[in-house]
């Protein structure tokens, strides 16, 4: 009985700058994660020194050479400690000096492009708002960071922005379209993992109350520090390795790092409160009674998984089928910024493909298998190298890419993005390394496009294995999974829990009900996990569990 297995494309949100030749992006066509649905970002002009360092392509090589040098030497490292299996907090600072070479490469190979890519943000911004393509939401009264209105042609952009997305996928791939509540009650966050982990550090202006998220505000508290021509090498080192590890550091870690270096609020110069875990939902309550609390939802996604079972009974219980939606979301960032790029409410395109995971091909990929498309593999991060054309049928047989439905999907992203105005020489799949692979995922890319702010992602593509079905199953006790009839009958192995009804009674009197229901939902994983904590410490509590 195998599980179905999620996710191929996540999101779309679209980007008004298509009407612009390639060459005069801002941003991309298609903003996934982070950007709200149509318009270009708010342009600030990259630095003078960049069009000036511009150089041939051989110059720019001798340049990048050492760069690329450190960041190989660095994944060697990397990959040494874990091969010696070294504690993991230093396999952790080793990683984040990694992804600190690679930012200052990939800034030196931006600072070296063309005079033609460079573009004034500020001309081009000022441009689409008084064309109103776009402008900040509640203008008159002052505006609202973060929320933005279209007008006239950013909603036509928009529009045909989206019907080209329905025709590419929905329509060619024949996938069923559902549109769900944005209102979602709490316990379906909190079973995704939202309400836990979909949390940033934030500090506040402790007079005037102004928020600024921790981590940016750190680190360009620490730039500015490290311009100053007065700082000696020694500091700059150190600051250096704090900017390196910034991703790493917990809530006490940061408020020692903010009281060390004096940081204060950038626009007044007050003290700031200690960091505090801001939750980026927005929160509400559903009915007058304020009894169910719940949140406008963060991703789409969450609709498709839950309307997985009605989906299968629609399409006469076989597998693959997809579904998408198309809607807005909402994410209360704590300082928007880059224009579009990071805003509070967005509208998202998003496809979940669901598939045998013991059959993960696709009919059709032949029809994108001759595609040629940049692709940056984690082998060539970790070794700082750039992307490398490929043929997309090659980099499925190199094993590159992990199988054909994932490359089916790179490709037709690949098409749709193209198709709606990106160059594709300033279009990348990126792969996640390692360590930033979610626990979940078995292989992910993000399409990203280059633009006046570097590289921004786009697309996410990930082979997501059954894990968002999973967890709904388990707290709902509702089977989301697909059957499929055996050609013979198979024997397979089940663990389980075998729980003593009398010891259990005895112990737990009323509550005996609630831990033989808990027990009886326990997976294999959980129950092993459980096995080896017993044999070291000889007992564990129901509690604990919890």
């Amino acid at each position: 009985m195998p599980s179905p297995r999620p996710v191929l494309l996540r999101g779309a949100r679209a980007a008004l700058l298509l009407l612009l030749p390639p060459r005069l992006l801002a941003r991309p066509s298609l903003l996934l994660r982070r950007s709200l649905s149509a318009a270009s970002c708010p342009p600030i002009s990259l630095p003078a020194a960049a069009s000036r360092s511009s150089m041939d392509g051989a110059g720019a090589e001798e340049v990048l050479a050492p760069l690329r040098l450190a960041v190989r030497q660095q994944g060697d490292l990397v990959r040494k400690l874990k091969e010696d299996k070294a504690p993991q907090v230093d396999v952790d600072k080793a990683v984040a000096e990694l992804k600190a070479r690679k930012r200052v490469l990939e800034a030196k190979e931006l600072a070296l492009q063309p005079k033609d890519d460079i573009v004034d943000r500020a001309k081009m911004e000022d441009t689409l708002k008084r064309r109103f393509f776009y402008d900040q939401a509640f203008a008159i009264y002052g505006g609202v960071s973060g929320l933005y209105d279209f007008g006239p042609v950013g909603c036509a952009l928009k529009n045909n922005i989206i019907q080209t997305w329905r025709q590419h996928f929905i329509q060619e791939e024949q996938i069923l379209e559902i549109d769900c509540t944005m209102l979602t009650p709490e316990p379906v966050l909190k079973t995704s993992g939202h309400v836990d982990k979909f949390a940033d550090f934030m500090v506040k202006d402790v007079k005037n109350g102004e928020c600024f998220r921790a981590d940016h505000l750190l680190k360009a508290h620490l730039q500015k520090l490290m311009s100053d021509k007065k700082c000696s090498v020694e500091k700059k080192s150190e600051m250096e390795s704090v900017l390196a590890q910034l991703d790493n550091y917990g809530q006490q870690e940061l408020a020692d790092l903010f009281v060390n270096y004096n940081v204060k609020s950038p626009i007044t110069g007050n003290d700031l409160s200690p960091p505090v875990s801001f939750n980026l939902m927005f929160k509400t309550f559903i009915g007058p009674g304020g009894n169910m609390p719940g949140y406008l939802r963060p991703e789409t996604a969450q609709g498709i998984f839950l309307n997985f079972k009605r989906l299968l009974e629609f399409n006469q219980g076989k597998l693959p089928f997809a579904a998408a939606q198309i809607g807005n979301s909402f994410r209360n960032e704590i300082s928007p910024r880059s224009g579009l790029i990071r805003v509070r409410e967005f509208t998202m395109a998003e496809i979940e493909h669901f598939v045998d995971p013991s059959e993960k091909d696709h009919p059709k990929f032949q029809n994108v298998a001759d595609l040629h498309l940049y692709l940056y593999s984690a082998k060539a991060q970790v070794s700082g190298q750039s992307a490398r054309k490929m043929r997309l049928g090659d980099a499925v047989e190199q094993g590159v890419i992990n199988n054909t439905v994932l490359g089916y999907f790179i490709g037709r992203i690949y098409l749709y993005l193209t198709k709606v105005g990106i160059s594709p020489d300033k279009l990348r799949f990126r792969q996640h390394m390692e360590n930033e692979m979610a626990h979940y995922a078995c292989d992910c890319w993000d399409a990203e496009s280059k633009t006046s702010y570097g590289w921004i992602e786009i697309v996410g593509c990930a082979d997501r294995s059954c894990y968002d079905l999973s967890c709904h199953a388990r707290a709902t006790k509702v089977p989301l999974v697909a059957e499929k009839p055996l050609k013979e009958p198979k024997t397979v192995n089940v663990v389980q829990f075998e729980p003593s009804k009398g010891a259990i009674g005895k112990a737990y009197k009323k509550d005996a009900k609630l831990v033989m229901e808990y027990l009886a939902i326990c997976d294999e994983c959980y129950i092993t996990e459980m096995e080896m904590l017993l044999n070291e410490k000889g007992g564990r509590s129901c509690s604990e569990c919890n």
